[in-house]
């Protein structure tokens, strides 16, 4: 058993287990060198051979614990037939949203265009770098893909006035969206994923009375689809505010922690194991800033099953030697 499964699994305290957010991407140098000879970020994603080695790369260089799929989480919208583009300097691009022509789409037409992920995943989970290592898998939550499908781009450069006036089209939609997440995280699964994290990056634009219906009801009824798969499943509700309510509410094997809690707060009131929780920017500072705050977030989860991760992925601008750094103080933590 893998040290990951050790610690979800079997609640093991006593050993040092870490993986990164955006492990695999523009800090690295060698994946920039691929990148600039792969301007299209989708094209990219869909290039098995590439993006498997994308995958790996992290692990060639630091002591990890698991790899995670080098792909996106609109790859849901692009396997229904929404075109989404990547514009630099600006991020992703939706088309409009034609709901007739989603609704005609076949599980077998959405799996045959998203083929190249799953071949990524198996050309990746047979690697002898992951031996003994986990590799994730990822879907973005119903509710940001929600986001995302109406809104066309990212809600942090603006969210549409009339977002929430059509309850028809929302309904409609999350029912689909639904539907396909769980076929896309079925075939990962079956490709070689061993874990499943869910993403809902945009979690904290949801008011409290719409919590259950827009992100504990849906996110739940995927967590159930991936437990019943034997896979354990972690929930990633960026900036929500209620991280306990959360997890009472979906029931996810892990939960993944934002910067702008308390750890303390989260080892005392939630039981299940914890991953995450350290800022990103912490990478950017020096290593003595970087020990001090790793082992603030180890010595608080020590008697916890803890996976040291970030509060959000590594940023583009950190060196590469400061995340060895981090493993390495994360590694050597008693």
């Amino acid at each position: 058993m893998s040290p990951i499964q050790k610690c979800i699994k079997n609640k093991d305290t006593n050993i040092n287990t870490i993986w990164l957010m955006r492990q695999a991407g523009r800090y690295l140098p060698e994946f920039r060198e691929i990148r600039s000879k792969n301007p299209d970020f989708v094209k990219l994603c869909l290039d098995e051979r590439l993006s498997s080695e994308i995958t790996l790369q992290p692990l060639k260089r630091f002591n990890l614990d698991a790899a995670i799929i080098f792909s996106d989480i609109l790859m849901l919208p692009y396997g229904l037939g929404q075109n989404v583009k990547f514009e630099k300097n600006f991020g992703p691009r939706l088309d409009k949203l034609n709901v007739d022509d989603i609704l005609k789409v076949t599980e077998n037409q959405f799996t045959n265009k998203l083929d190249p992920v799953y071949k990524l995943i198996n050309i990746s989970s047979r690697d002898n770098l992951l031996q003994e290592k986990d590799l994730f898998g990822f879907v973005g939550a119903p509710w940001t893909i929600l986001v995302y499908m109406i809104n066309q781009l990212s809600p942090k450069k603006e969210l549409k006035k009339d977002f929430f006036d059509d309850q028809i089209l929302i309904e409609k939609l999350l029912t689909i969206i639904v539907k396909f997440l769980k076929l896309h995280i079925k075939n990962q699964i079956n490709s070689g994923a061993t874990i499943i994290q869910i993403f809902d990056s945009w979690a904290g634009l949801v008011e409290e009375k719409k919590l259950d219906y827009l992100i504990y009801k849906p996110t739940l009824d995927l967590v159930n689809f991936i437990k019943s798969l034997n896979v354990p499943v972690i929930c990633f509700p960026r900036e929500i505010k209620d991280y306990k309510k959360f997890v009472n509410n979906v029931k996810p094997d892990v939960v993944n922690i934002d910067y702008s809690v308390d750890p303390k707060e989260i080892e005392k009131n939630i039981e299940i194991p914890v991953q995450g929780g350290l800022d990103p920017k912490v990478l950017l500072t020096d290593k003595d800033n970087v020990k001090k705050n790793a082992i603030k977030y180890m010595e608080i989860f020590k008697d916890h099953p803890y996976i040291f991760n970030l509060g959000h992925g590594v940023l583009p601008e950190t060196n590469p030697d400061m995340v060895k750094y981090l493993v390495n103080t994360v590694k050597d933590f008693k």
